[in-house]
């Protein structure tokens, strides 16, 4: 099996070393990935400067291809021009803080597995909530190995994506797996202000409380309830039901 594997963190980042590490015996993986962290970045392509591939190492070890882009600049470059095989699989991860609701749009984790679902290949983007008292990457890497060994024993269908979210507690405290649907509504955002050396305002985006919303089904509330959350997404973000009210809409005279 063929498996292509980025993250929006960047190449050096602790997540992708250690799901690289457990899934490395699931086939022949090649990773693919910003050369820095592109956290936030959501779907953006680079058209303003020439993006370039280099062979990044650590400790003299050959790690991968270090892209210096956007994690949706990284698997167009990797199928494009990088590996032989075209992959069976694309596996986004592990992201260091979740990926749900909103943040789904935000996230580059994500759009890296988007990207790979546009060309056609199934992907997995796994991202590991970090804002509780738990943060061990490894034995997250471990719970995720066998998420994605579980899914890879179905055949996903060609364009397919599933949004992988892992809750920040031991793996022994995990009480299963929900399959859920994204939360749909806004987060309460937080931005704390603060004054530069000069005296002047500037603003520093702190996050929001995710543990309060406890809409049932979806993504946030089966992680906030220790549960690890798979959502199915597709990217087609036509609003079908608006569709079928504007085209009723009387649109005579407009254009003469």
């Amino acid at each position: 099996m063929q498996i292509l594997l980025t993250n929006d963190d960047g190449i050096y980042a602790p997540g992708i070393a250690a799901l690289k590490h457990k899934i490395q015996d699931l086939g022949q993986v090649t990773v693919v990935a910003p050369d820095v962290e592109q956290s936030g970045v959501g779907h953006s392509i680079t058209f303003s400067h020439p993006l370039r591939i280099r062979e990044a190492h650590l400790d003299n070890e050959f790690i991968g291809y270090s892209v210096n882009g956007s994690p949706a600049d990284c698997v167009k470059l990797a199928i494009y021009e990088v590996v032989k095989q075209k992959p069976d699989v694309v596996i986004s991860g592990i992201n260091m803080g979740s990926n749900v609701g909103i943040h789904i749009l935000y996230s580059g984790t994500v759009a890296a597995a988007v990207e790979a679902a546009i060309m056609g290949f199934p992907s997995i983007a796994v991202s590991f909530e970090i804002s509780g008292q738990y943060a061990d990457i490894h034995s997250a890497a471990k719970v995720a190995r066998s998420v994605i060994e579980r899914i890879l024993s179905h055949k996903l269908p060609k364009g397919s994506l599933l949004n992988v979210n892992i809750p920040s507690i031991p793996p022994d405290q995990i009480k299963g797996i929900k399959v859920t649907r994204q939360f749909a509504h806004d987060f309460k955002e937080n931005f704390e202000k603060r004054i530069d050396p000069g005296g002047k305002d500037y603003y520093w985006l702190i996050g929001t409380d995710k543990t309060r919303h406890r809409e049932e089904d979806t993504d946030i509330h089966a992680v906030n309830e220790g549960y690890i959350s798979i959502t199915p997404l597709r990217y087609d973000l036509t609003d079908y039901a608006m569709q079928k009210r504007v085209v009723e809409w009387d649109w005579k005279g407009i254009v003469s």
